[in-house]
């Protein structure tokens, strides 16, 4: 019996197999192929926006299904007028409902960095990336080998895309870091119990080299955590679940912003 994520990757395998069957040079010929990326990174350190990059999901499998009665423009749409600085998009189908078209539906209508938010396995997938309008991938060390991860960021790179590596724990941070990576993920979520816990955040900031941007993952609740995570060195955040909880994820989003935005105000009048 294996875990989750081993089904996971397992099924990918086959699938990316399949879409073989189309040749990397019919993926070159995509309108977008040719697109200059945005930067996700540029993005989060821009003063005026949250760090926060906002996940499109409709079920997963440790929740079911989370929400399969949305627009994925109007949620595209919503959430980049909250004021997010980045976007992420499940395109995953058999196991997160999501697909290739979710995030050519958003690159229509928003200019804001598009994380692809997949398994990524092999190198094909990275040029269906880049054909489909992401600026960014990204890498889970869970199930990838250190020199896959360094092969399949090289590729990403040489595309003109950023790499987001995530990690869970100290020995995937360790043995996957190389120099082709743009961010660094904690995921508090690990991805072979599915057990979340924030404090996974808090005991690697500091194990993660400064010349990476750092994120922070999964069970995201409160603007107050947001706060605490910023102040050990996270500039990002991954953040989906809680706003596509909501019928109106977009409205959940800038809610959630506008109080983180009052908290971090109010503490800085009080100059804590």
């Amino acid at each position: 019996m294996g875990t989750i994520l081993d089904k996971i990757v397992t099924a990918k395998r086959k699938e990316v197999a399949i879409k073989k069957g189309i040749p990397i040079q019919s993926l070159e010929k995509s309108p977008l192929f040719s697109r200059d990326c945005t930067s996700m990174k540029h993005f989060i350190r821009k003063p005026e926006l949250s760090g926060i990059i906002a996940e499109i999901k409709r079920k997963s499998p440790s929740k079911g299904i989370i929400n399969d009665n949305f627009s994925v423009e109007e949620v595209s749409v919503g959430y980049a007028e909250s004021g997010v600085s980045g976007l992420s998009i499940l395109t995953d189908n058999s196991f997160f409902g999501g697909s290739n078209e979710d995030l050519l539906s958003a690159r229509k209508l928003t200019a804001c960095p598009i994380l692809r938010k997949d398994f990524m396995v092999d190198e094909y997938q990275v040029f269906e990336a880049k054909s489909i309008g992401a600026d960014m991938i990204l890498l889970i060390a869970a199930c990838l080998l250190p020199d896959e991860i360094q092969c399949l960021a090289s590729r990403a790179k040489s595309l003109g895309m950023e790499v987001l590596l995530e990690v869970h724990n100290e020995q995937e941070l360790i043995q996957s870091l190389n120099e082709h990576l743009d961010i660094i993920g904690v995921n508090n979520r690990d991805l072979k119990t599915f057990e979340t816990v924030i404090d996974t955040s808090f005991e690697l900031a500091r194990k993660i080299p400064d010349q990476f941007l750092k994120i922070s993952e999964s069970g995201l609740q409160q603007p107050t955590t947001l706060v605490k995570l910023k102040k050990v060195g996270f500039e990002g955040f991954l953040m989906g679940e809680n706003f596509m909880k909501h019928e109106n994820p977009g409205v959940a989003c800038r809610d959630f912003i506008n109080q983180l935005r009052e908290l971090e105000n109010s503490q800085t009048e009080r100059g804590s």
